[in-house]
């Protein structure tokens, strides 16, 4: 199988956690691209860092290499593999999905390093235009 193309997007994201009965704020609703995830314990969103959301913690300076798609469901091992390659290379990352894609967040200040790390390794990065 063919190694992927992933798309560095251009916007800065911010990871936000919340309480878990926290409403979420309309402006998250409104903006072009975020991801919601919610549990017990915590409501967490991510999104571009032009979009306020008043939160109990952030962590902000995350880069998306998006992975692109189609990706079907009953693809195997995309994931670890990639995750594997930026783990040898020593960039954290933060993942989110969609029903047809992966987005893989890295910091900003490890993003040449993860670039680097999966171009080596075959896989195709471009950048957002």
């Amino acid at each position: 199988m063919p190694k992927q193309t992933l798309l560095v997007r251009e916007s800065l994201f911010t990871i936000h956690s919340l309480d878990p009965q926290s409403s979420i704020p309309a402006a998250v609703l409104s903006s072009p691209l975020f991801f919601l995830g919610k549990t017990e314990d915590e409501l967490s969103i991510v999104v571009p860092d032009t979009v306020d959301v008043p939160s109990l913690d952030s962590d902000e300076g995350w880069r998306a290499l998006e992975l692109l798609g189609p990706l079907h469901l009953s693809m195997v091992g995309i994931m670890a593999q990639i995750g594997k390659v930026l783990a040898s290379a020593k960039v954290a990352i933060f993942v989110v999905s969609t029903f047809d894609t992966d987005f893989f967040l890295v910091k900003d200040n490890k993003l040449k390093d993860a670039i680097s790390a999966l171009n080596k390794a075959g896989y195709s990065v471009s950048e957002d235009n």
